[in-house]
């Protein structure tokens, strides 16, 4: 039984996914310029080294942290459906899931253009 109380959580969780991804994407182009730059100065080999597997790192996470979105995603579209369903389709809980949806689903869209 999908109830308000499980429909924020999963908002909120959504929510948290997507600031976690941006996160990491940011990370990722910063290691990137980093790495670049050592490159460039010719530093020194072990250095580098390091520095490109925090690069490989932060590469790894972006994935997976697409996955969880996703899967967090049609999570909450689903307990919407579910309330919406059972009678409940008012509410700022389930306006701001609406727009939560809305928000991640213009990331893959993005992402994939």
């Amino acid at each position: 039984m999908a109830t308000l109380r499980n429909l924020k959580i999963k908002t909120s969780t959504c929510k948290r996914i997507a600031k976690e991804l941006h996160s990491y994407e940011k990370e990722v182009e910063t290691e990137s310029a980093k790495t670049a730059d050592m490159k460039a100065k010719g530093a020194d080999p072990y250095d580098l080294k390091q520095q490109e597997n925090v690069l490989a790192e932060s590469r790894m996470m972006v994935p997976d942290c697409r996955k969880r979105l996703e899967a967090a995603l049609s999570d909450l579209k689903g307990t919407l459906v579910e309330l919406e369903e059972s009678g409940q389709k008012e509410g700022s809980e389930i306006d701001d899931a609406r727009s939560t949806i809305t928000d991640v689903e213009q990331i893959f869209q993005s992402s994939d253009a």
